[in-house]
């Protein structure tokens, strides 16, 4: 059986708006996905749905749509895109008027069962992660367009694989290799050079959309259309592979995928072949994803600019805290940022920041009380006072949580142009997640000479976020450098290099197949993304002020 050609023309809710149309000219496709969905954006699509009950889904799906809809008729491109967000069923009849206002006869489908709002009444949103079963399922009946609500990012992957290939649920290693191959493409451009550590590698000023040639054992080339720009490397694919991921086992509700068993070799340009991934049976449980409103927040920074600044921030916190102390906010947090420098050229590069952030049940606690306290020190504060912006009333933010239910806790359903509803059954065969045993490191590198240098000259990183905790990939680009970096980066290595972390949990995982280590820091985020406990809420920036960090590094690497 030929290979299927699925694309991916979205990583997020917001990503470039062109990427269907350029997704669906550049080149032959049979699918092409649409990942729109994160922690924050069902958020978001909660507080859009609580002002209007017909809303809830990502509305610049239908704008891509009006444009593209007749193309991926015309080509015989299906679309797959669980921009349905908490409102698929609403999202499938906007397509279906969408079609029928354009004359293009296209036959829509969604999934529900996702949406478990009735068992956490506490929450904005409450969804389970779906597997790609009920996606399948609305393909093999025929649908052009598929629609979901809360589903993992790879079952926009393993949905299609499934019904082109005619997989069944217990083909582990096949499902898999599609659950790999969804997790190299959910996110658009970062695999083909977007936000990629080597970026000088190739020209990454319009990185092009990815697409995996699937093959029916599961194994996967992952490239790009002729002609795009960034590239497609054995380093990108490790990037994007090591990306919000933890442990070798990388569970899912269809199958568990073992990424310690994942091989890359360059096939050519733009072309990465991934073989030999491993699969097992899925956990007993659905992780279900719940948001709910913290509180409230409010922030003002303070610029301080020239001698002093230690003094001068001191000032502005006593002072600050003594106008909040009638009403004191339930949390606060000041962060001092030594942006200045001294005899600098120009007054930003004299100038430190103070960024002050305070949360609390009640608007006003952190709404005129702070807004008031702040611009009343404009003429009473240190020498040179004033703010980046004026703190506002206070934004509500939120709070992410996850929770897990039974598989067949849910009730997965495709639900098709006709009416009607086909279950999906949960998996008969599931595995309690364990730890796998840390595989042999590889021989140390002989003692020489070292210099003091930054990690980043001999590995690669990629961070990101999952709820509360951060997870760090670092990855070596030669064997030489693997074998100094598995022995030198540990997990306490790991807690010197990143100070925030050294009183939180830190697990370090090993990847050899990849060169590869992956750390996983447990509550660094806070309450997750939404709830902006931290400069950086979701820790993108994380490998890379890692990577910044010096070591003594063998001068035979550098």
């Amino acid at each position: 059986m030929s290979a299927l050609r699925i694309g991916n023309a979205s990583g997020f809710y917001g990503d470039r708006f062109d990427a269907m149309r350029e997704m669906l000219t550049g080149g032959p496709l049979d699918v092409l996905t649409g990942d729109y969905l994160a922690e924050l954006t069902m958020l978001i699509l909660a507080r859009d749905r609580l002002k209007d009950p017909t809303a809830g889904y990502a509305r610049t799906f239908l704008g891509q749509l009006e444009e593209c809809l007749g193309l991926a008729h015309e080509r015989g491109v299906r679309i797959v895109a669980n921009a349905g967000g908490l409102n698929p069923a609403g999202l499938a009849d906007a397509v279906r008027v969408l079609a029928g206002r354009l004359g293009i006869p296209v036959r829509v489908a969604h999934v529900e069962g996702d949406d478990l709002a009735s068992r956490y009444p506490g929450s904005l949103a409450a969804h389970a992660y779906l597997g790609g079963f009920g996606i399948a399922a609305c393909l093999r009946e025929g649908a052009d367009v598929v629609v979901t609500g809360r589903v993992t990012d790879a079952a926009l992957v393993t949905g299609p694989a499934a019904a082109h290939f005619g997989w069944g649920p217990a083909e582990y290693d096949r499902l898999a290799g599609a659950v790999v191959a969804g997790h190299l493409l959910e996110c658009g451009a970062q695999v083909t050079g977007g936000n990629y550590a080597f970026f000088r590698d190739g020209d990454v000023r319009r990185p092009g959309f990815p697409l995996a040639e699937l093959h029916a054992d599961g194994s996967c080339v992952i490239t790009q259309h002729d002609g795009t720009g960034g590239f497609v490397d054995t380093g990108t694919v490790t990037a994007q592979l090591l990306y919000e991921t933890g442990g070798a086992r990388y569970a899912g509700p269809d199958v568990t995928a073992r990424l310690d068993t994942v091989r890359l070799a360059q096939e050519g340009p733009d072309r990465v072949r991934v073989t030999g991934v491993r699969g097992e049976a899925p956990p007993p449980t659905l992780k279900v994803g719940l948001n709910r409103l913290g509180g409230f927040r409010n922030e003002v920074t303070f610029v301080l600019t020239g001698l002093d600044i230690e003094e001068k921030a001191a000032l502005v916190r006593e002072q600050m805290g003594d106008a909040l102390a009638k009403s004191p906010p339930a949390g606060v947090r000041w962060e001092l940022v030594r942006t200045d420098r001294p005899d600098a050229g120009t007054e930003e590069t004299a100038s430190a920041l103070l960024r002050l952030v305070v949360r609390d049940p009640d608007q006003r606690v952190v709404g005129r009380a702070l807004s008031g306290a702040a611009v009343e020190l404009a003429l009473a504060g240190y020498p040179g006072f004033h703010v980046l912006a004026p703190p506002g009333k206070g934004a509500p933010y939120g709070v992410f949580e996850a929770a897990y239910v039974p598989q067949g806790a849910v009730g997965h359903r495709a639900v098709l142009d006709d009416g009607r509803r086909i279950a999906v059954d949960p998996p008969r065969d599931t595995a309690v997640l364990e730890d796998v045993v840390e595989p042999a490191l590889p021989e140390p590198l002989p003692p020489g000479p070292a210099a003091r240098a930054p990690l980043g000259l001999v590995a690669g990183a990629r961070s990101g976020d999952k709820g509360g905790n951060a997870n760090v990939g670092v990855w070596a680009r030669t064997d030489e450098a693997w074998r100094w970096l598995a022995h030198e980066l540990t997990a306490g290595r790991f807690r010197q290099l990143i100070p925030e972390s050294r009183d939180l949990p830190v697990t370090r995982h090993v990847l050899p197949n990849l060169r590869a280590l992956n750390f996983v820091v447990e509550g660094i985020l806070g309450e997750g993304v939404a709830s902006q406990a931290r400069f950086d809420p979701q820790a993108k920036a994380l490998g890379e002020w890692l990577r910044s960090r010096h070591l003594d590094i063998p001068e035979a690497l550098l």
